[in-house]
């Protein structure tokens, strides 16, 4: 295997972390207007994932920068090309991470209120973007001779891409709503179970569109396989979680995420950016990558930072594994 091909694995792996993590993430910040009631269940909400969402962030960062130095084309047609909804991504990140810091910095209700919305719109977008944006990739864009993007904003928002962004937000939301049954005590987990196996149901049916949509354009024996995988831990985790084994059902909503993001990358190898106006004109593992040199260093520093990246990152999980309800919420909300 030569080193561009074990780079496009290792930027799929971040990738897949990234949606992991940051999928009950944003599934949790928009929880916070469909399952919260009051004011002391979004602060219970938000506090199961106040020790950890900056932390969940780092994955998108590392994986952007892994692009950028291992194959600087993609990089370039990729941030040119879908420049409008990445810098929304971008917005609605800055914005929820200055919501998360600033709603308890005063304690006037209209402050509060008004932060709290934003963690919600900032979650969702998102939550909907970065389907429509991966729903693009797989599908493929304009790109010419140049390996430049020659379409418009206009042409990403079509139904594979859009349907792309169903799935993710209702993927994501369905992985919070376990994530909280597993991170709360009380009533708000029964009614986090209940609102899991609302979403989920919904999730399953656009999911298995989504994916066979994609494997009948281009997937091939390996991609089915992914595809299986996702489609039965998806329904293995509505079992789990009407059965009451929020443990269960949120590893196996993790692993249809793993899932379909690997089902999406089988069937994008070895492109990294498929042209729709020529085949040839495609960005691949080879056309788009930096120098063997280049991967070679990138190489050595990630084998030896990555081990101790995972190791922290587990041990704040570890260290924040307790429930909490809104009986750990305090009187005052500043």
């Amino acid at each position: 295997m030569e080193l561009h091909d074990v780079w496009f694995v290792l930027i799929a792996v971040l990738w897949t972390g990234y949606f992991f993590l940051e999928g009950f993430d944003f599934g949790v910040g928009i929880l916070t207007r469909l399952l919260a009631r009051d004011r002391p269940e979004r602060r219970v909400l938000i506090n199961t994932i106040g020790p950890v969402w900056d932390g969940n962030e780092v994955w998108l960062l590392t994986a952007g920068g892994a692009t950028f130095a291992a194959f600087p084309e993609w990089y370039a047609t990729l941030f040119s090309g879908f420049y409008l909804p990445l810098l929304l991504i971008l917005v609605c990140l800055i914005v929820r991470g200055v919501a998360f810091e600033y709603r308890v910095k005063r304690p006037e209700e209209n402050w509060q209120r008004n932060w709290e919305t934003a963690i919600f719109w900032t979650s969702l977008l998102p939550a909907f973007l970065w389907g429509v944006a991966f729903g693009n990739i797989v599908g493929g864009v304009k790109i010419d001779r140049n390996f430049e993007y020659v379409g418009n904003v206009w042409d990403l928002l079509n139904p594979y891409a859009l349907l792309g962004g169903l799935v993710t937000l209702t993927l994501f939301t369905f992985h919070g709503a376990v994530f909280t049954a597993l991170k709360t005590v009380g009533d708000i987990r029964e009614r986090a179970r209940k609102l899991a196996s609302q979403v989920g149901l919904v999730t399953a049916v656009l999911a298995l569109v989504f994916l066979l949509w994609t494997q009948i354009d281009s997937g091939d024996a390996k991609s089915l396989v992914a595809l299986l995988v996702a489609v039965g831990a998806l329904v293995a985790a509505l079992v789990a979680n009407q059965a009451g084994r929020e443990g269960w059902s949120f590893a196996l909503s993790g692993v249809t995420i793993v899932a379909a993001v690997a089902m999406l990358f089988l069937t994008l190898f070895p492109n990294v950016m498929p042209s729709s106006l020529d085949a040839n004109w495609s960005l691949t593992v080879t056309n788009a990558s930096s120098s063997p040199y280049t991967l070679k260093i990138m190489t050595w520093c990630a084998g030896i930072a990555t081990p101790l990246v995972l190791l922290y990152q587990s041990w704040t999980y570890w260290v924040f594994r307790k429930r909490i309800g809104t009986q750990h919420i305090a009187e005052t909300s500043h």
